[in-house]
C-alpha cells in the first residue's frame, strides 16, 4: 500500500489574483477551476508533477462557519498566519531571484536556519506563506 500526498489547501480572497499569482509568478499549470455559485475552486500544481496540487479554495465555503469566524479568518490571512505551504527547490537563491523579479512579495530573504535547513519565503495574494528550502 502506498500513500501519497495528492492536494493541498489554500485559501484564496480573489481566485483571479490567487490564479495569475501560482500561474504567472510559480510558474504553476492551472489544472482545474471550478465555480458553484459565486466561489471559485482553483487547482495549481508544478509542471511534470501531475500527481502533486495544491487547490486554492474560497474559505468562506467551509461549511457551519458563522459570520464572526468568517471574520477571523479574513483577519488571520490577511497577517499571513492562517495559512501556509513549504516548497522545496534544488536552488533556493536562485528561485528567490527568479521569484522577486517576477513581482512576489517577500517575507523572509534566503537564510540559513539554526535547524539545518536554507530557506527563503513569500506571501501569495491572500497572505497565505510560502516557505520554499533548499533540498541539495
Amino acid at each position: 500500500m502506498e500513500i501519497k500526498i495528492h492536494s493541498s489547501f489554500l485559501p484564496h480572497l480573489d481566485a483571479e489574483e490567487s490564479m495569475r499569482f501560482y500561474r504567472d509568478t510559480m510558474g504553476f499549470e492551472v489544472r482545474m477551476d471550478v465555480g458553484y455559485n459565486d466561489m471559485r475552486w482553483v487547482t495549481v500544481g508544478p509542471p511534470g508533477q501531475p500527481d502533486t496540487n495544491i487547490v486554492l479554495h474560497p474559505p468562506a465555503a467551509t461549511p457551519g462557519l458563522t459570520d464572526a469566524e468568517k471574520q477571523t479568518l479574513r483577519e488571520l490571512m490577511a497577517k499571513g498566519t492562517y495559512f501556509g505551504i513549504n516548497l522545496a527547490t534544488d536552488d533556493v537563491d536562485a528561485t528567490f531571484d527568479l521569484l522577486q523579479s517576477r513581482g512576489a512579495e517577500v517575507a523572509q530573504e534566503p537564510i540559513d536556519q539554526p535547524y539545518g535547513v536554507r530557506d527563503c519565503a513569500f506571501r501569495d495574494p491572500a497572505g497565505n506563506e510560502i516557505k520554499i528550502q533548499q533540498t541539495a
